[in-house]
């Protein structure tokens, strides 16, 4: 077993694998930039350490001034925890190299499933159905204009290296294609320092379903369920839930066996998430894959009872997966959404700043994941998420009443949130009625 890990993040999941490392018997090390000298993580782990400013590339995306600090603190391992260097495969094969375990997959597969296209033609060769589009990646406008043609419009423009909603555009006519095409191609650029596209048939009105799978070293394998991720703004996912309604069993079972069979193919080790779009007729498509923690883990720890950090460690430290799939069972409802220091009637536009006043709710089912306290101060720098409010009910019904008493007690003050906007969505007959998919937000809402 590990005996000390570095938890490469901050905030409530530096918070969350603080805490699972505690129960574990293993000691912990935070990072922290001068913006988080005050943060609720670098308290709670037995040692912390400064590792830069406030920007993030000076600090939390510093693989430098980390992987020193691993080895003077005598970590053997690193927990990226998501975001940040969680992906970076050069950041995992630095920790392989130099002997400090990465808990996550191997820095290969993190390279190979990073690279959208090259994920997709990986899963299309395992057996997974895919959606229409490009092989590899598009090269010209011509080309691009010559595979839409073939798919037929709408399509949707990404970039390769892509993620967090950032590098996608929708095209619905030639016209648009090409008016896109330079815009995507930009904010790649910008964001991912990787101007690779791809493309796509654009399935209209679909849900977003992800499967979470565990996979040993040992060539064991298992899925949890699905959760379902439709409802988000602008590809930022907002509210989920697991399991969905609009799936059948059949399906369910049909998504987890092909997810499953398609990471034993690769040789993947340790959690992930396989991502799917699913049509009105129930047909779904490889979306992506996410070789990490997801943020909205514990809704399907709320419904399996399993912790899937303390899963991630001991599978990394060889161990083999205590359960097989005939071991899993869902249990009622589980729902999470995700409060952000934000102002919604202002384009969501983030609010740092000082929190004067704050009460967490509470009760049977209902389980708060942050890293906030009365008094702190909300940095500029980072993310605006403050609180994942998780909440488990026997149904679907039960998890919106609990989650709506939850977002009324619930107390920040001195900046701005989006508790008001998420408790609308609740209120919405629409999502009441489980009929929603991916542009919920924007046709309800009109943001």
């Amino acid at each position: 077993m590990l005996k000390k890990v570095l938890i490469a993040n901050r905030g409530e999941i530096a918070v969350r694998i603080i805490r699972a490392c505690r129960e574990m018997g293993i000691r912990t090390v935070a990072i922290y930039s001068e913006a988080d000298k005050d943060a609720l993580h670098k308290t709670l782990a037995d040692e912390a350490v400064c590792i830069g400013p406030a920007p993030s590339n000076k600090s939390y995306l510093n693989v430098k001034a980390i992987l020193e600090t691993a080895c003077l603190t005598g970590a053997d391992s690193i927990h990226p925890g998501f975001g940040f260097l969680s992906e970076n495969a050069n950041f995992a094969k630095m920790c392989e190299e130099i002997g400090i375990k990465f808990i996550g997959p191997n820095h290969k597969l993190i390279e190979l499933l990073g690279n959208k296209s090259q994920a997709k033609e990986t899963m299309k060769k395992a057996g997974v159905p895919v959606i229409p589009g490009s092989d590899g990646l598009v090269h010209s406008k011509s080309e691009a204009i010559e595979i839409a043609n073939k798919i037929k419009y709408p399509i949707i423009l990404k970039a390769s290296a892509g993620g967090g909603g950032r590098g996608i555009r929708i095209a619905y006519t030639e016209q648009e294609l090409i008016k896109e095409y330079d815009i995507v191609k930009q904010e790649a650029k910008v964001s991912f320092n990787d101007d690779s596209i791809y493309m796509e048939k654009f399935i209209e009105n679909p849900r977003h379903i992800e499967i979470q799978i565990l996979a040993d070293e040992h060539k064991n394998c298992i899925y949890l369920g699905e959760r379902d991720c439709s409802i988000q703004r602008r590809n930022q996912k907002m509210l989920e839930e697991t399991p969905s309604s609009v799936i059948s069993d059949q399906t369910r079972k049909k998504m987890g066996e092909i997810a499953v069979k398609a990471v034993k193919e690769i040789g993947y080790s340790n959690a992930g998430t396989v991502e799917f779009l699913v049509d009105k007729n129930q047909n779904f498509y490889f979306m992506e894959m996410n070789t990490r923690v997801q943020v909205e883990h514990p809704i399907t720890e709320m419904v399996t009872g399993l912790d899937i950090i303390k899963e991630q460690i001991k599978i990394a430290s060889g161990e083999e997966l205590e359960y097989r799939q005939k071991d899993i069972n869902i249990s009622g409802h589980s729902m999470e959404v995700r409060i952000n220091a934000e102002n919604p009637s202002k384009n969501f536009m983030p609010c740092p700043g000082v929190i004067t006043g704050l009460h967490l709710p509470g009760g049977n089912g209902i389980r708060v994941d942050t890293a906030i306290y009365q008094g702190y101060n909300v940095p500029q720098n980072y993310d605006s998420m403050l609180v994942k409010i998780i909440v488990h009910g026997k149904d679907r019904k039960e998890s919106i009443s609990k989650m709506k008493s939850a977002i009324a007690e619930l107390v920040i003050e001195g900046i701005d949130t989006n508790r008001d906007f998420l408790y609308q969505i609740l209120e919405n007959k629409n999502f009441i009625n489980n009929d929603y998919d991916t542009s919920f937000i924007k046709k309800e809402f009109n943001v």
